[in-house]
């Protein structure tokens, strides 16, 4: 993340966008559009019976969208650099809603899985054009609020998609869930073209843009923070399906203790935001590496809190709280690794593996369903640890 540039350089020059409009624009697409990610938790079970099924083995439908948006914001990144920022998001959201009303026709386990896929390819589109918009057209010094605030809506949607997802099926089933949320994504792209501004500068080819992947990834510093960055969603997202197929018996089956659950990271989501200015005084790889150590702890507390359904969501306000602060550090250490002319594929990585990790996720939390939720959440923790680590190792002064 750069800094306000001095008085007379080239810094100081564009006409910035009003950061208000354009984050609160940002920030509340992230909400139905990321959320897509996270709403099918709440609907295993439901799934599952209507598709003659097991919300076990269901958890592929989450598995196969966060691999196929992993890999869409590959394409994404190079989309967003030929043709700007705000011509993909406008047009990712209308592709974004025709494929989540297509899921809402799946008949099958099979074609669930399939259509979840292609979701999740469109979807990607909006992660990486954010950031980059940002990157572009936010004033330096708002950047690192903004870009808290975006990550902290993207992180938002987790529980409040689950808490829709859940109220919408209960009163007309699943189905309706993907209906509701292509509507929604479909009336925000108009207001999207119309808030955000167009590129400064001549798109970048496509073919450009994607030869400067694997410069990336094969800097060492640069790979430590992407492999960080996998285990940050893969933890969080393992944690929330532990609760769903593997939850404490005094919760399990409790449609009120998971909403109480799924509802309580909700007051960290809006808080971190605002303490966003004071987070800053810490270098971005300060930043990473606390918070994703203190994902770790809260993670490993489960054990000590029991199954209850309060100490389980003082637990994941800690938790949730530690990601947002970690996840907007990554990015910004990330993008200053990367520099100013590789910043916006640098983002791109970032997303991709934020989300290879939210596809691994589900499957680390079935494969270790046998051990329990506190053998899953034991799991969790030795990953975010590892992760703390890595970001660790990647700390150095940015010239």
């Amino acid at each position: 993340m750069t800094s306000p540039a001095p008085s007379g350089t080239s810094e100081a020059a564009p006409a910035w966008a009003r950061t208000g409009p354009a984050i609160a624009l940002l920030a509340a697409a992230c909400i139905p559009m990321v959320g897509q990610m996270y709403s099918v938790l709440a609907l295993l079970g439901p799934m599952a019976e209507d598709l003659g099924s097991t919300p076990h083995a269901l958890t592929w439908v989450s598995t196969a969208f966060a691999i196929a948006y992993a890999v869409g914001f590959l394409a994404a990144g190079a989309l967003c650099e030929r043709f700007g920022s705000r011509a993909t998001i406008t047009w990712g959201l209308v592709a974004t809603a025709a494929t989540t009303a297509l899921v809402a026709a799946a008949h099958t386990p099979e074609t669930a899985i399939a259509l979840r896929a292609l979701q999740g390819l469109t979807t990607a589109t909006l992660a990486p054009a954010a950031f980059a918009y940002v990157g572009e057209h936010i004033r330096p010094a708002h950047r690192p609020a903004a870009m808290t605030a975006v990550s902290g809506a993207a992180l938002a949607s987790a529980p409040l998609m689950q808490i829709a997802a859940q109220g919408i099926a209960a009163v007309t089933g699943w189905r309706a869930v993907f209906l509701v949320s292509a509507v929604a994504l479909l009336a925000a792209a108009p207001v999207a073209r119309a808030v955000l501004r167009g590129p400064r500068h001549a798109g970048r080819p496509l073919l450009g843009a994607f030869a400067a992947m694997p410069g990336l990834f094969v800097q060492p510093r640069l790979a430590a923070l992407f492999a960080a960055t996998a285990t940050l969603l893969g933890g969080f997202v393992a944690v929330y399906t532990a609760v769903t197929i593997a939850g404490p018996p005094e919760i399990a089956g409790d449609d009120g203790a998971l909403l109480v659950l799924r509802a309580s990271a909700l007051p960290a989501m809006v808080a971190v935001p605002f303490v966003a200015g004071l987070l800053g005084r810490w270098s971005a790889g300060a930043r990473a590496v606390a918070g994703l150590s203190l994902a770790a702890l809260s993670v490993l507390a489960t054990a000590v809190v029991g199954g209850g359904a309060l100490g389980l969501g003082t637990v994941l306000l800690v938790f949730t709280a530690a990601i947002l602060v970690a996840a907007p550090a990554l990015v910004q250490s990330i993008g200053d690794h990367a520099g100013p002319e590789r910043r916006g594929m640098g983002t791109a990585l970032y997303a991709f593996s934020m989300f290879v990790g939210a596809g691994i996720g589900p499957q680390l939390a079935a494969g270790a369903a046998g051990l329990g939720f506190s053998g899953i959440t034991t799991a969790v923790a030795g990953v975010l640890g590892l992760g703390a680590v890595l970001a660790a190792l990647a700390r150095r002064p940015v010239r």
